[in-house]
């Protein structure tokens, strides 16, 4: 099991590779993003690293908690909020882009 990264003041946990929370299951050029998991309160850089490294099945954001501080940038290391991330695809502090083509939004946010 890896021991993660600090990203920021943030411990990210899982298979990640790189300083920018680039894992083992995505490592693109815009795969620069960890996800705080409710379920745990730890973050990781997708669905399947906290399958793989948690003891618990993960669960979604609740539609209800949109202002959560939710999403690690791993360019600047700034959170954003879940409405930040979702209405701009980008870093809301650094402008850096996250993957546009995110098919797993449905397993972080109900």
């Amino acid at each position: 099991m890896s021991a993660g990264i600090r990203v920021g003041v943030h411990r990210v946990h899982g298979a990640v590779v790189d300083a920018q929370t680039r894992c083992a299951h995505w490592a693109g050029p815009l795969d620069v993003l960890a996800i705080l998991f409710p379920c745990c309160g730890r973050w990781y850089p997708c669905h399947s690293c906290h399958e793989e490294h948690a003891d618990h099945p993960a669960r979604p954001w609740p539609a209800r908690v949109r202002e959560a501080q939710a999403l690690l940038c791993g360019v600047c290391g700034e959170t954003s909020s879940i409405d930040e991330y979702l209405a701009a695809g980008e870093c809301a502090r650094c402008r850096a882009g996250f993957n546009p083509n995110c098919l797993h939004h449905h397993l972080y946010f109900a």
